[in-house]
């Protein structure tokens, strides 16, 4: 299990180093083709981190208006409360607030921006159909996505492909006006290269940025598995899970494409095909359950 734990973060952030070069050699071809130079690099980082300070600091009001979720009393759902409480200790972070959406589909999902300010939301089709120790593997998945300061790392992320969509933009902008011709006359044949290589990746740039954002999710999605198996000690319990949710085809009324990735399974429907599967928000689930039962066979 901590090989597995182990991996899954050197590959997250083999890839946050991969997205941080991406950017710099984005923003050096920006500066230069065009008159803006690397100020033009500052401010549209400025542009894209306020940008997600906002949601950073909202964006779990937001999407819990969105999902309909409620929030939770003891007496309602003592079951539900007994559970977070337990892994809670267990995973030493603060009880999260509970939430419930009112849908028969199976699913959940973790929503705050740490541990001390965080909410767990389950779907009332979700208790109804898990038994306790899959619910508690389901629990200690989006637990774990507390602990390991998952919205955290989701929120550099989309800094980085915020920076990228808009450096993408200007240089897009620039070549319309005519601002790397100008630099190509001042600087000679090799800006003829820089541009040729500034057009291509002003156009793929916002697609791979995307491929790579959503690469690091299903990652997360692994590392959460995981360290929920080692919360739970049981594997088994987090797989039984993930299989009856996924033999479950009932829709969740309440997602939608902005919201899809946040939940513990793709509420939408699944995209099939080698090529559709890069652009699936999460990893695919026949893997996830191979994993977790090698898990627990060398557990045991």
């Amino acid at each position: 299990m901590y090989e597995q734990i182990s991996s899954n973060v050197r590959k997250s952030w083999a890839m946050i180093a991969i997205f941080v070069v991406f950017v710099v050699l984005l923003g050096y071809i920006f500066g230069e083709l065009t008159q803006f130079g690397y100020a033009g690099v500052i401010i549209a980082l400025v542009v894209a981190i306020t940008m997600s300070w906002t949601s950073y600091y909202y964006s779990d009001r937001i999407v819990l208006t969105m999902s309909r979720a409620r929030p939770v009393k003891k007496e309602e759902f003592p079951y539900l409360y007994n559970v977070v409480e337990g892994l809670a200790i267990a995973a030493d972070i603060p009880t999260p607030k509970m939430y419930v959406i009112e849908d028969t589909a199976p699913n959940a999902f973790a929503t705050g921006r740490d541990p001390e300010h965080s909410a767990i939301v389950v779907t009332t089709g979700l208790l109804e159909k898990l038994n306790r120790v899959e619910l508690e593997g389901v629990i200690a998945h989006e637990m774990s996505h507390i602990k390991n300061y998952d919205i955290r790392f989701a929120t550099l992320v989309v800094v980085m492909v915020g920076s990228v969509t808009l450096l993408s933009d200007w240089l897009l902008r620039s070549f319309w006006w005519g601002g790397g011709r100008r630099r190509n006359e001042d600087r000679g044949e090799i800006n003829v290269i820089l541009m040729v290589v500034g057009l291509i990746l002003a156009i793929l740039a916002p697609l791979i940025a995307q491929l790579m954002r959503l690469a690091l999710s299903r990652q997360r999605e692994f590392l959460a598995d995981a360290s929920g198996a080692m919360l739970t000690r049981y594997p088994e319990g987090l797989a039984g899970a993930l299989e009856k949710l996924a033999a479950d085809r009932e829709p969740l009324e309440v997602a939608n494409k902005a919201t899809a990735h946040l939940y513990i399974v793709n509420p939408l429907k699944n995209l099939k095909g080698s090529v559709n599967n890069l652009f699936n928000t999460h990893p695919p689930m026949e893997e996830r359950v191979k994993k977790l039962k090698e898990m627990a066979f060398e557990a045991n």
